[in-house]
């Protein structure tokens, strides 16, 4: 049974799922912890079994048992499946089994009703189509120094990661600061009725996920449910100069606060080093690099100001900020990586590019372009801005990877073909498909004292060429590459 102190009772759990009790045991008096993996099921865990095309986890439902689940959620429809042997395999191990009609929704449901409970827990949601992560994670920092901060583990902010995270709220915790991700429509909405946020905070509006969605004012429509389940009280906080600011503030019911780089003075960008704030009069040395990496620092310091902490407390949050894996990480040895590869976008890509670009640094500047993922039919149009962007930028030379950023290699291409002529200029490449021809090449290219850009979405796995830029050795794979 559970070594935990339960977090709901079975009842309970009933009731918010609206299930129906299908074994004869409940194995014990509640659930101590909530899992959809039965590889992490553990004594006196809930198992929701996710329908899904690779894994289902209704397949796995006796593993968890066999793990020290005490109970699962199934979907009804699959209770009459002989080869599941639900039923069966709950009344073997002495466990809970509740049937619902859709276990996601069942789970979402479960983290509503438990989150609900802490009254005294004011709520932060931070959504965007960048920065979510790294505005989370800044909060806390600051927010931790004068109040107990619970939030969202890593990137847990999905339909499943997002229910799973507030499971983790505990009754001494002050504040729970979690960020809200998106991969299909709607998606907002359901994590929004879930966490009913009492402050909710938008970071921009961007192409990421334009392919799934259709359009930046789509985007901006759904990221906009992050208030949906406002009722007066509760505050939004808006990026002042985006261009979505009044569509996003229209029709709030609560308060609606702007804010932005107004009135926060940078006094001094220190390129790879950071920059040094100025707030509420004194200054501050904040090490993630980068313009985008104030702004995210200066949501973060909106929302620290609603829950209130003091001047003193966001300054040493900021203070001690270090940059999470793939963004915006400063690696250095033999060379200098930016490793900012755990996601990547038109905004945030040009973004990396203007930084890179600005930076006083003695040696080359090698720029490693990883394709942009997920952006539809939009997909061309952007890879062919970025070839733009590439051949007028200030890179010794460009390393493309990717079947989309063909397109981006196509408009470099064009900038060599005209230059001089145009005076547009350009900047020599190489595009490959292969991330085994990729490393050969940058290994032949690369030296000491050269300044290297990873960026390009997860999917990339651009982070796996870190090692050999320092130093060791690279994964490979298989494709084909070309360019000048």
């Amino acid at each position: 049974m559970a070594t935990k102190p339960f977090l709901m009772d079975f009842e309970t759990l009933l009731r918010s799922v609206e299930g129906r009790r299908v074994s004869s045991s409940w194995g014990g008096p509640g659930f101590a912890s909530v899992c959809i993996d039965s590889r992490k099921a553990e004594e006196g865990a809930l198992f929701v079994a996710l329908p899904g095309s690779v894994q289902d986890g209704h397949s796995y439902v006796e593993a968890a048992f066999k793990a020290g689940a005490v109970c699962a959620l199934v979907e009804e429809a699959r209770l009459a499946e002989k080869a599941l042997g639900l039923a069966e395999a709950a009344e073997k191990y002495g466990r809970g089994l509740i049937g619902v009609k859709s276990t996601l929704k069942a789970l979402q449901d479960a983290a509503a009703a438990y989150v609900e409970r802490f009254s005294g827990l004011l709520r932060v949601g931070i959504t965007g189509s960048s920065g979510k992560t790294t505005t989370k994670e800044i909060a806390a920092a600051i927010i931790g120094r004068e109040k107990k901060v619970v939030m969202n583990r890593g990137n847990l902010n999905s339909e499943t990661g997002l229910p799973l995270s507030v499971f983790d709220v505990r009754s001494w915790h002050e504040v729970g600061v979690f960020e809200l991700g998106m991969n299909r429509r709607g998606e907002i909405a359901e994590l929004a009725r879930v966490l009913k946020p009492c402050v909710a905070l938008i970071t921009n509006i961007g192409s990421a996920h334009i392919g799934l969605i259709g359009s930046k004012a789509g985007i901006a429509g759904e990221k906009k449910n992050i208030f949906a389940e406002f009722s007066g009280d509760e505050t939004a906080l808006i990026p002042g100069d985006d261009e979505y600011r009044d569509f996003l503030a229209r029709g709030i019911r609560g308060k609606v606060s702007f804010y932005g780089l107004d009135g926060v003075a940078v006094s001094r960008d220190l390129g790879l080093s950071g920059s040094e704030i100025t707030w509420a009069g004194e200054k501050v040395r904040f090490t993630l690099p980068g313009r985008h990496n104030v702004r995210n620092a200066l949501a973060a310091a909106a929302i620290a100001r609603e829950v209130p902490v003091s001047d003193l407390a966001i300054r040493e949050g900021l203070a001690s900020v270090k940059a999470l894996f793939g963004r915006g990480e400063i690696l250095e040895g033999r060379v200098t990586v930016i490793r900012d590869c755990y996601n990547a976008n038109p905004e945030s890509s040009a973004q990396a590019l203007a930084f890179c670009d600005d930076l006083e640094y003695r040696g080359r500047k090698v720029y490693v372009m990883g394709s942009m993922l997920e952006l539809g039919k939009e997909s061309r149009k952007a890879h062919r801005e970025l070839g733009g962007l590439l051949a007028s930028s200030r890179a010794d030379k460009v390393f493309l990877y990717g079947e989309e950023t063909e397109e981006a290699a196509a408009e470099m291409e064009a900038a060599l073909a005209a230059f001089p002529e145009t005076g547009r200029g350009g900047v020599p490449f190489f595009h490959t498909n292969s991330m085994e021809q990729l490393a050969r090449e940058l290994r032949g290219f690369v030296r000491k004292g050269d300044l290297v850009l990873l960026k390009g979405s997860r999917g990339c796995a651009l982070e796996g060429l870190s090692a050999m830029l320092l130093g060791g050795e690279p994964a490979g794979g298989a494709g084909t590459g070309g360019g000048r």
